[in-house]
């Protein structure tokens, strides 16, 4: 009866064996630090990409309003009555409409050229360690816009003093990005507010007011934010 004898392992396939249980310990070790430093990396990317959209949304605001000229006479007429009281606040919802067009296009297009260098974390950073934060090899994230962002013109009114009232103009930019980090993603939901325009009314608060707020689900009327100090 012939015996076979059981080879043992070559020293070659010994170093392949270690090489592989080596690479299966980097890898459940890389899977265990990734779960437990998920909400570190998330809030830091988040802050990233927060920082990022609101300088794209100003860059955007500034240069888009210096280029049309828009100041509050453009905005705005202010009518009056034969005694020069004033009596009605009227906008142009055509220069409006307009605006936020052009800046909610514009900002959607800055936000594609933003670089993945521009956003990235050193892994330091992660360790929460005063010594290690800014250090280490970068982690680059991506962002993305979502079709659901959006740009509104809303107005506030406040005390200017006696027998004055300030308007000002603002635009409000809603702006939801998609985080791509590695393995996982997020969504958040930048806002900015950005004054466009303002002045100071002086006399008699105005009889009537066309209201010029661009969202949809408003309801409150435009007398309620009006105040009543002057008069």
């Amino acid at each position: 009866m012939r015996r076979y004898m059981r080879r043992g392992m070559t020293g070659w396939e010994k170093r392949r064996l270690l090489l592989f249980l080596v690479c299966a310990a980097l890898i459940a070790l890389a899977v265990t630090a990734m779960t437990q430093l998920r909400p570190i990396l998330t809030s830091l990317a988040t802050a990233r990409v927060s920082n990022a959209v609101t300088r794209v949304v100003n860059t955007s605001v500034n240069e888009t309003l210096y280029d049309a000229g828009v100041d509050y006479d453009r905005l705005i007429s202010l009518e009056k009555d034969n005694e020069g009281h004033i009596t009605a606040v009227k906008s142009n919802m055509a220069e409006f409409n307009r605006l936020q067009s052009a800046v909610l296009a514009d900002v959607l297009q800055r936000l594609s050229e933003v670089s993945t260098r521009e956003l990235a974390i050193p892994l330091g950073s992660l360790t929460g360690s005063p010594l290690l934060a800014g250090r280490g090899p970068l982690l680059h994230i991506k962002m993305q816009s979502v079709g659901s962002s959006s740009a509104h013109f809303e107005n506030a009114f406040a005390s200017a003093g006696i027998n004055q009232t300030r308007h000002e103009i603002r635009l409000v930019v809603d702006v939801y990005v998609s985080v791509l980090l590695p393995g996982f993603s997020t969504v958040t939901k930048v806002t900015n507010r950005c004054a466009v325009a303002e002045t100071v009314i002086v006399g008699s608060v105005p009889d009537t007011y066309t209201y010029f707020d661009t969202r949809e689900d408003m309801s409150s009327t435009a007398e309620d934010f009006i105040m009543n100090n002057a008069g």
